[in-house]
C-alpha cells in the first residue's frame, strides 16, 4: 500500500473490511506452496498492511519482517502480532525505499493485495523491483498479486464487490469504485458506519496506475527476475487475460554467476531443505 492519505483512513478499519479467516484459507496455501517449494525460510512482507499474512508465516515456523508506508497499518500490525503472540518486525517503509530500512537478505518476498499499482511510473515500478529483488539471495522468491487489469481497464469496470461487516449493534459497508483517466486511475473508498441506528460516512481516494502483464514480465526480466511463472487465482489456475480475476506472479531472483572455484552457498537457497514448519522452527485491495 503506497499512499498515505488513504491508507491511513483505511487502517482503521482494514480488519472490519477484510475477513481474514476466509482470505487466509484462500490464500495461505498457495504462498506455503510456493515457500516450501524453494525451500524459503526467512520472508519479507511488503506493504503488509495490519501484517495478517507475516503473523500467519511467523506461527507456521517462519521468519517473518513487514513494511508498509502507513503508520496507522504498521500500528496496527505491531498490535496483532502481540494478541497472537507472534515474533514478527513490523517496519514503515514505501515501496522502492525498503533497504534504507532492513538491510538483511530475505528468501522470498510477498507483495499482496494489488499494491504495486501504487507505484505511478514505469520508473518507479522498476525502482520498487530492483529493491525487491536486492533483498533476495541468489535464487529468491518473489510473490506479488495484482487486479487484472488486462480485464478491467479495457472494459472499465467500475465497481468491486460491496464488503459489509456487523458486530453487535454497530454495521459497516466498504463500497469501492474507480475512476478510469487516460492512463491512471482513482480508486475511490467509501466508508458507512452505522452507529446508535445512525449512519455516517467518509470518502478517501488514491490514484494508480494499471500494471498489464506484458510490462509486469519485461520489467521483471529488467530488474534481475526469470522463471516467471503467471497464475489468475490463488488455486493456481493458468492467467487468462479476460477472464482471471487476480494477476498472481511468482518469480525467481536470477542467480549471479559465481566466480571460478567459488563453492560458497550461505547466500542461495538450498532447495533440498526442509520445509520450515516441519523443522520445527520458533521465530493489502483484496477482501
Amino acid at each position: 500500500m503506497n499512499h498515505p492519505d488513504l491508507w491511513e483512513t483505511l487502517s482503521e478499519e482494514y480488519d472490519r473490511f477484510v475477513n481474514w479467516d476466509q482470505r487466509l484459507a484462500r490464500e495461505m496455501p498457495f504462498l506455503e506452496s510456493a515457500l516450501a517449494g524453494r525451500g524459503a525460510r526467512r520472508v519479507l512482507d511488503a506493504a503488509c498492511g495490519t501484517g495478517h499474512h507475516a503473523i500467519t508465516l511467523a506461527t507456521k515456523g517462519y521468519q517473518a519482517v513487514g513494511t508498509d508506508i502507513s503508520a496507522g497499518m504498521i500500528r496496527r500490525a505491531r498490535e496483532n502480532a502481540e494478541h497472537a503472540g507472534a515474533a514478527v518486525e513490523f517496519h514503515q517503509a514505501p515501496l522502492g525505499s525498503l533497504r534504507q530500512t532492513i538491510e538483511e537478505p530475505f528468501d522470498a518476498v510477498l507483495c499482496l493485495g494489488n499494491s504495486l499499482p501504487s507505484l505511478l511510473s514505469e520508473d518507479a515500478l522498476h525502482a520498487a523491483l530492483v529493491d525487491m529483488a536486492e533483498l533476495l539471495v541468489r535464487g529468491g522468491l518473489l510473490i506479488f498479486q495484482n487486479l487484472n487489469y488486462d480485464r478491467i481497464w479495457p472494459r472499465r469496470e467500475r465497481f468491486l464487490p460491496l464488503v459489509t461487516h456487523r458486530q453487535e449493534d454497530e454495521e459497516w459497508l466498504f463500497w469501492r469504485l474507480l475512476d478510469f483517466h487516460e492512463r491512471t486511475l482513482t480508486f475511490n473508498m467509501i466508508f458507512f458506519h452505522k452507529q446508535n441506528e445512525e449512519w455516517e460516512y467518509r470518502v478517501a481516494s488514491t490514484e494508480l496506475r494499471p500494471i498489464f502483464q506484458d510490462e509486469l514480465e519485461k520489467q521483471l526480466l529488467r530488474a534481475g527476475f526469470s522463471a516467471v511463472e503467471l497464475y489468475g487465482d490463488y488455486a493456481g489456475r493458468p492467467y487468462e487475460h479476460s477472464t482471471s480475476g487476480d494477476l498472481i506472479v511468482v518469480a525467481h531472483r536470477e542467480a549471479a554467476p559465481s566466480p571460478v572455484g567459488d563453492s560458497t552457498t550461505d547466500s542461495t537457497i538450498d532447495t533440498e531443505t526442509q520445509h520450515p514448519a516441519s523443522a520445527g522452527q520458533s521465530a493489502g485491495f483484496s477482501s
